[in-house]
């Protein structure tokens, strides 16, 4: 944590963020990412604290309150004013759990309402094109020869859509968890809660591919637990997968703004436009709360058109 070069310990509460960050690695289970982003909305705080004079630590509910206003004014989303809300009612409810904090004036300030937005999906045109970029044949349907490294990265491009997996999914892959023989895969997702998910033909087709002529390769004698393994045979990083997202983006002359979740967005739209039940979907998602998957009911139209024509009487 830093600010403009300097030493983050100039910033009052700095050292208390980062125990709660160490707190969210370890015993919340929370994925690099997340904690990033935690320890980025939190450094903001400290930033407008120590800019405004007050005590981040023993901050009144009033201040607060100026400080979710001023990002407002700032032109802030409300998604992002909302997140950092949010990161905030978390190290306050920590900080007052342990002891280290008096009272929680987080807890009765009230989150905007924030913009409904539809996930950004890709087309199943696009889709095919970005999985085209590393894959044995070209969108054109020309066969390449692919390195290791581009078996690998297709076989990670297919897995996120065949799976609608997350990044630090298919980075936390184990070799143990992939089951060929039923096409399914063993996936731990947040607060490492376990799901099963079936793998498309195309997916496991490529994965398998990887496996055999391509992971020992990269290995060149070294073992791994992980499914995915880096060029030096370590463990595929989550920043690695999206770096070789962004250039795959670019090769299929994609919108560069899509991230690696669109395609768990585009996994959960198209099985809810085939016919699949929003429970069923839930489950592949691994998502925690039913009304977290019903976002993706309001981006089916023209599956909802299907539906009203073949059951209303008078459609």
């Amino acid at each position: 944590m830093t600010e403009g070069g300097a030493s983050a310990e100039e910033l009052p509460g700095a050292a208390m963020v980062r125990e709660f960050c160490g707190y969210l690695t370890v015993e919340r289970g929370a994925s690099e990412h997340t904690v990033r982003a935690y320890e980025a909305d939190l450094e903001a705080y400290l930033r407008w604290a120590a800019r405004a004079g007050v005590d981040p630590i023993n901050v009144r509910y009033r201040q607060l309150r100026r400080y979710l206003a001023e990002l407002d004014q700032a032109q802030y989303a409300r998604a992002t004013i909302k997140r950092h809300l949010s990161a905030l009612r978390s190290f306050f409810r920590w900080g007052t759990k342990v002891g280290r904090i008096e009272s929680d004036p987080a807890s009765v300030v009230l989150a905007p309402k924030a913009d409904r937005r539809l996930p950004k999906t890709v087309s199943l045109h696009d889709v095919a094109a970005l999985l085209a970029v590393y894959g044995p044949v070209d969108d054109e349907g020309n066969p390449r020869e692919q390195t290791p490294q581009e078996m690998r990265d297709a076989a990670v491009l297919e897995f996120l859509f065949s799976c609608g997996a997350r990044v630090s999914e298919a980075s936390g892959l184990r070799l143990a968890w992939v089951n060929f023989r039923e096409r399914e895969v063993k996936v731990f997702g947040k607060r490492a809660k376990e799901r099963i998910v079936p793998l498309s033909r195309g997916g496991a087709a490529a994965m398998e591919a990887y496996l055999v002529e391509a992971r020992p390769q990269l290995l060149d004698g070294r073992e791994s637990e992980f499914f995915f393994v880096s060029n030096r045979g370590n463990q595929l990083s989550t920043d690695s997968i999206r770096k070789m997202f962004k250039r795959a983006l670019a090769a299929a002359g994609l919108d560069q703004s899509l991230s690696p979740h669109a395609l768990r967005h585009s996994f959960a739209t198209d099985l809810l436009e085939g016919g699949a039940d929003l429970r069923s979907v839930q489950d592949m998602l691994g998502h925690a709360s039913l009304s977290t998957t019903q976002i993706y009911t309001h981006v089916t139209p023209e599956h909802l058109k299907k539906i009203h024509g073949l059951a209303h009487p008078r459609a």
